[in-house]
């Protein structure tokens, strides 16, 4: 799941990643501000931070603890940014896909991706 701070607490989840205040918001240039995750300038910007890709392989390790343990329940990963729109959109999307490539079942929500751009 991803998620923005600004429009609430965390969710509930196994592993949360707060991407605030280690890694570049794109919410910063006015260019790009109303794009999202899915636009192609947002996932560039957001991949090419430095220590993003290190962060999502140790998430991927993380998932995978967890799946080995005892007890076969999901696990829930939540990804937050500021306003939800760009880095931890872009982090759950790309965690899901490692996921995936690895035989993982993964969902994947956006909380707050279509919520407006949060002004700060």
């Amino acid at each position: 799941m991803s998620f923005g701070f600004l429009h609430g607490p965390a969710p509930e989840a196994q592993v949360v990643l707060d991407l605030r205040e280690h890694f570049r918001d794109p919410h910063v240039d006015p260019a790009v501000r109303e794009l999202t995750a899915a636009d192609r300038a947002i996932r560039r910007a957001v991949l090419g931070t430095p220590g993003v890709r290190l962060l999502l392989a140790a998430t991927v390790r993380q998932v995978a603890a967890f799946a080995a343990g005892p007890s076969g329940g999901p696990i829930a990963v939540a990804a937050g940014c500021a306003g939800g729109r760009h880095r931890s959109a872009v982090a759950a999307n790309a965690i899901a896909r490692r996921l995936r490539r690895r035989g993982h079942t993964v969902t994947v929500t956006h909380r707050d991706i279509r919520k407006p751009v949060v002004q700060r």
